[in-house]
């Protein structure tokens, strides 16, 4: 077992580890769906816009570069071990990894105080980096920057149970509302049931799903995505999403809470396991 000092380093490491890979390379998965959809479109503009993005890609790959200026603010899972206790250490040590990210990649400083917007300058402050923890067999890292053109365009809705059919097409007009603004082709996490909060987290975890496979439901509400032909850059085209990844949580009885959580076509995220 690791001392104190030695474990903060590690998941310091880590996490500095896992923002690096993320802003560089996007995950096989994502990188299919985009290949799949840049090779199926039609629209000579948004062939041309496909091209830009994997051009983009390859360059930033190249250089070492983040493939985007907007490098996010630092969303993190962690998965502890049931060894391991869970104190503030771990969410101080995701802060020092972020700290060394900021620095060293560069990442640009995203995190402002939501009022004064006084900018700390090194991506952490009160609630940032946003942690989630969740048990499991060993202890990982997973950073998700989440940039604010696509955030800026998610939803939340308070159904009633009686409008179950509503759902699909709040996603839908989500997508519609978001136009251009995301950077699409956009990837699109949804977080059905639970409560207003476990409903967002919900759908901003469905963002680390495997992208390159749907079930029939989220076929069905893709597709009724791309019949909006919003299209790459919102420039028109047969592609504005490139998948719907939905989760699900029980609810209370009498509530139906539905959240949307939009992604641009750069699904950004990495995972580091922390040697121990």
């Amino acid at each position: 077992m690791q001392n104190a000092t030695s474990l903060r380093s590690a998941l310091a490491d880590a996490a500095f580890q896992a923002y690096l890979e993320a802003v560089i390379r996007l995950p096989p998965d994502v990188m299919r769906v985009i290949e799949r959809a840049a090779a199926a479109e039609t629209n000579p503009v948004a062939r041309g816009e496909f091209a830009n993005i994997l051009v983009n890609l390859k360059e930033a790959e190249r250089l070492g570069v983040p493939l985007c200026q907007d490098t996010g603010v630092p969303v993190v899972y962690l998965t502890v071990p049931p060894d391991l206790p869970f104190t503030q250490e771990l969410y101080d040590a995701v802060a020092d990894g972020i700290r060394r990210a900021t620095e060293e990649v560069p990442l640009r400083p995203n995190v402002v105080h939501p009022l004064t917007r006084k900018n700390t300058g090194d991506n952490t402050g009160l609630g940032m980096p946003a942690v989630h923890v969740k048990p499991g067999d060993r202890l990982t890292v997973t950073v998700l920057p989440k940039g604010a053109g696509a955030e800026n365009m998610s939803r939340i809705a308070m159904l009633l149970p009686s409008q179950k059919n509503q759902i699909e097409s709040f996603i839908v007009e989500t997508v519609l509302l978001a136009g251009g603004k995301p950077c699409p082709p956009v990837i699109v996490g949804v977080g059905i049931g639970g409560t207003f909060d476990s409903a967002a987290a919900l759908a901003k975890e469905a963002l680390l799903l495997p992208v390159d496979t749907m079930d029939e439901d989220e076929e069905r509400v893709c597709s009724a995505i791309n019949k909006l032909g919003i299209g790459p850059m919102g420039l028109g085209g047969n592609t504005t999403a490139l998948a719907v990844k939905i989760q699900i949580a029980w609810c209370h009885t009498a509530s139906l809470p539905v959240a949307v959580n939009v992604q641009c076509w750069a699904n950004r995220h990495a995972t580091v396991e922390v040697k121990r």
